[in-house]
């Protein structure tokens, strides 16, 4: 198979969501490319599913033609769920560790001595 940016990404995504240790800015540029690979995949999703439409409309387009684009979609669409959900899980991920400095930083308040 054959290590695409997108595959990349999303074995990254994976491994984040393994409990593998990153820093917080790393974690925000995953989110952030994640968003940007969910958008990519969407659009060639809708794009192709409009392009479905179309070619089943047209009395002259080929089998061939609707084959080739039912053959993207059914490619792109498990891609898409799958980016769709570790993003989801990488955002879980940051609230939890914001979470989780939120609580240190108050702790580290309250124990302080009081003058």
């Amino acid at each position: 198979m054959v290590e695409t940016p997108d595959r990349v990404l999303l074995e990254r995504l994976r491994e984040v969501l393994a409990d593998q240790p990153v820093t917080e800015t790393e974690l925000r540029g995953l989110i952030d490319k994640a968003d940007g690979l969910v958008r990519t995949l969407g659009a060639h999703v809708a794009g192709s599913e409009r392009r479905l439409n179309e070619l089943s409309e047209d009395p002259e387009s080929s089998l061939q033609e609707i084959a080739s684009e039912l053959h993207r979609v059914e490619l792109l669409r498990p891609r898409l769920e799958e980016a769709r959900r570790l993003l989801s899980g990488m955002q879980d991920r940051a609230r939890e560790l914001r979470t989780s400095w939120l609580i240190r930083q108050a702790e580290g308040v309250a124990n302080q001595p009081r003058s």
